[in-house]
């Protein structure tokens, strides 16, 4: 797959078909997340890799969009450390392009997968660390869901909007927008 067509052709796919996905290949995908670009190089990010059945139940109870994982062969608990970012705020950018990066690199290798936001939600935030014991500097970012496809969406919609480019400014082109 051509990056560029992965790029437009990704979507959430939150069905699976609940076949197990080998532990190479999900290595391979959190590899690609490892060379997500970070400020200052800093790559304040830990993966846990989840394929525990009772810990995606207990996922399952705490996050109320993540009823994938009941089919999911794994999730990836993206995480980030305060310790290690470039500055306070900086270890949630540095994850989301981490996250990104995980999803694109499962899609290439034909696989489903869906970001389940855990950060800013606070309560969201505690029960996982609470599920997952991570100490008082490790922030839990998102947890991304992957799988066999049931089945791959046919029709790549156009999500292009032109309306939202501007050159050198902002400048209103409608009235109704401002």
């Amino acid at each position: 797959m051509e990056l560029y067509d992965g790029l437009l052709s990704r979507r959430s796919i939150r069905k699976y078909t609940g076949e197990k996905i080998d532990d190479t290949l999900i290595s391979s995908i959190i590899k690609a997340g490892m060379y997500a670009p970070s400020a200052n190089n800093r790559r304040p990010w830990h993966f846990i890799v989840v394929d525990e059945r009772e810990t995606m139940n207990e996922i399952m109870k705490v996050h109320p969009y993540s009823s994938m994982l009941s089919e999911a062969s794994h999730a990836i608990l993206v995480c980030g450390d305060e310790k290690l970012q470039n500055g306070p705020g900086y270890y949630v950018i540095d994850c989301s392009a981490a996250t990104q990066n995980i999803l694109l690199a499962a899609h290439s290798l034909g696989f489903g997968a869906v970001w389940l936001g855990v950060e800013p939600r606070s309560e969201r935030k505690n029960a996982i660390k609470q599920i997952f014991g991570l100490p008082e500097h490790i922030h839990p970012v998102s947890i991304v869901s992957i799988g066999v496809p049931l089945k791959i969406p046919e029709k790549i919609p156009s999500r292009f909007e032109p309306e939202k480019i501007r050159k050198n400014r902002w400048e209103i082109k409608d009235k109704r927008q401002k």
